[in-house]
């Protein structure tokens, strides 16, 4: 077995606070690498073998491992459960931009962060919602413009360069109060949200993934029994409003054992993502995305 720190990537914002504490408090013995352009960009550095493990959304694992033609194994295991919760995505589009509803949208250009990415798989899961996919025609609901991050992607639907963006509630809401950027919608995901992932050279047995559940599932639980240390962590580090985060703590629940992941939680991504147009018929199934089933 390697001795070598696991490499963890994650998505540095508010969700990424019971993993500052599994670090701070309980001794988490790997490198933490923040990817603030998300799963997708993770995705790329799983198959590379730049990070071990990633912790991102659903819905960005299983289209990275459910398309058509996935080259051999994929490069990842769906290993465990960060998440309980669905996600609100926020849909935005430029403060002074004439689109004021998600019925303007249609026919329009997403700006997504990337190819496969949450952005870009909830686009089309609110297109199928609307009724804007149809099974006799191959034309895409949006044009899609991949901008990799929260700040070009602000900047796109400013810039007319991209009409809207779907990106996190919470994440969006101080530029909904500066001014900055116009909500004109939500949307939550169908499923639990968030995620973690090993890449295919890590077996389930390897003891640093076996401390590494049980030392973010202590991160969890002191993220859960201290909740004003986690305020200040957030908007003290997180670039967001103390408001905000009391408000998002009412709204969110973590995975109690982090370990093991639902099948069924990950077949009916899947489903949706299928009858979305994401994914095909021939991609890998739900059962052989999971390196580690929930007992």
């Amino acid at each position: 077995m390697s001795t070598e720190k696991l490499k963890i990537g994650y998505v540095p914002e508010h969700f990424s606070t019971p993993l500052y504490f599994a670090e701070k408090h309980f001794g988490l013995d790997a490198e933490l690498l923040p990817f603030p352009s998300g799963t997708g960009h993770m995705i790329t550095s799983l198959r590379t073998g730049e990070i071990d493990v990633g912790v991102g959304l659903t819905e960005g694992w299983v289209a990275g491992l459910g398309k058509d033609g996935v080259e051999e194994d994929g490069g990842y295991r769906i290993v465990g459960t960060y998440v309980e919760t669905p996600l609100c995505w926020a849909i935005s589009t430029g403060a002074k931009r004439k689109i004021n509803s998600i019925q303007d949208l249609k026919n329009s250009k997403i700006g997504v962060s990337r190819i496969g990415s949450g952005s870009y798989v909830m686009g089309f899961v609110l297109a199928d919602q609307q009724g804007w996919l149809s099974p006799s025609s191959s034309e895409p609901p949006f044009e899609v413009i991949p901008l990799q991050t929260f700040d070009k992607l602000r900047s796109a639907v400013n810039a007319s360069s991209a009409d809207f963006f779907m990106w996190e509630h919470f994440t969006s809401k101080k530029y909904y109060d500066n001014g900055e950027i116009k909500k004109i919608g939500e949307i939550y995901t169908p499923w639990s949200s968030w995620k973690i992932v090993a890449r295919t050279g890590i077996g389930e047995g390897d003891q640093r993934l076996e401390e590494m559940f049980e030392k973010i599932d202590r991160g969890v639980r002191y993220f859960e029994g201290n909740k004003e240390e986690s305020v200040r962590y957030i908007s003290g580090k997180l670039d967001y409003t103390a408001g905000d985060a009391r408000e998002w703590l009412k709204t969110v629940r973590f995975a109690k054992s982090t370990k093991g992941v639902d099948v069924k939680v990950i077949e009916k991504t899947v489903d949706v993502l299928r009858k979305a147009g994401v994914l095909g018929e021939g991609g890998m199934k739900a059962e052989d995305m999971i390196g580690s089933l929930r007992k």
